[in-house]
């Protein structure tokens, strides 16, 4: 399998979960503060929004790369 169909079939999944799912949240760990032995750590959730126009462009352009026959030369 040549890297083209890879990136292509990587391309297809991610604009697909992408459109599945709507975006992915993650969490962020920061330290506040240190006081002798004592820290305090507040986590963070962030959540990052996948535009449907964005799944949709990589489903299409994965497609495209699949579709399109490889140049010869």
């Amino acid at each position: 399998m040549n890297t083209v169909k890879i990136i292509a079939i990587v391309l297809i999944t991610a604009g697909a979960l992408g459109l599945a799912y709507g975006g992915f949240t993650y969490t962020r760990s920061t330290q506040q503060t240190q006081v002798g032995p004592f820290s305090m750590t507040f986590k963070d959730r962030r959540t990052v929004a996948v535009p449907i126009w964005l799944g949709i462009g990589a489903v299409v352009m994965g497609a495209g790369l699949l579709l399109v026959p490889p140049r010869k030369g």
